[in-house]
């Protein structure tokens, strides 16, 4: 039994180690992004860069990387998971939705070329360490902090009996928090296009983070940005921009 009870904590601390690695990452390249926000300020004035403070508030994550198992939540990087499920379909998945968003948007709705960078985009590579920021920063404190919080009461409540109840509900609450919060403007059809879409993509990144876990998550929301805010970026500067 010790010997079975060893092994287990041995890959817990394995696994757990593998979660602060990842996390470690995504902070390495936030804290890039500052110093190569502020170093081409002079030279776009319109550069949206994060600051310490930031930075900071993305450590408020840690203590949940460890919790990840205990609530019955996949760890970042779960061996009995494939990467065709952890980071290949939810990054098409992603893709997808980023292409819709372009077409709807910049295709039908303003075909006519931008004299300057909306704010949705930023310049390029700039964009890359902002977006991958921004995207981490999203499955933080819409993912990783509710999720595990709302599926430990899970595990808590009547010893777990109505666990699946909360598992729904973690993914129907996150997923309507994006959608709600960036509700926009304009014609009723572009509301509803805008609040049926976010609300199926956060939804699909909820289900994708309960059965792949985090990684999983944010790399369908890496695959919308990677269109509707790098690639799109990439194509406005480049051969649109006088």
């Amino acid at each position: 039994m010790s010997v079975l009870f060893n092994c287990l904590t041995m890959k817990l601390a394995i696994a757990t180690k593998q979660n602060l690695f990842i996390y470690a990452v995504f902070l390495a390249i936030a804290l890039a992004g500052i110093y190569y926000g502020r170093a081409i300020t002079h030279s776009y004035a319109f550069v949206r860069v994060w600051d310490f403070t930031n930075l900071a508030m993305m450590l408020i994550g840690i203590p949940f990387l460890f919790l990840q198992a205990r609530v019955g939540l996949p760890e970042f990087w779960d061996k009995r998971i494939t990467n065709k499920k952890r980071i290949l379909y939810p990054l098409l998945i992603g893709i997808c939705f980023g292409l819709l968003d372009i077409l709807i948007v910049k295709v039908i709705m303003h075909p006519a070329p931008y004299a300057e960078l909306p704010p949705f985009l930023q310049p390029f590579p700039y964009s890359i360490f902002l977006y991958v920021s921004g995207a981490f920063e999203i499955e933080v404190f819409y993912r990783l902090i509710p999720l595990t919080l709302i599926l430990l009461l899970g595990k808590w409540f009547k010893s777990g009996q109505y666990y699946t109840y909360f598992v729904w509900a973690g993914i129907l609450l996150t997923a309507l928090r994006e959608p709600l919060e960036q509700f926009p403007d304009g014609n009723l059809a572009f509301i509803l296009y805008s609040l049926i879409t976010g609300l199926l993509m956060n939804a699909l990144q909820a289900f994708y983070f309960t059965k792949a876990g985090f990684v999983a998550s944010i790399s369908l929301r890496l695959g919308h940005y990677l269109l509707w805010h790098i690639l799109l970026g990439v194509y406005v500067q480049f051969f649109e921009l006088p």
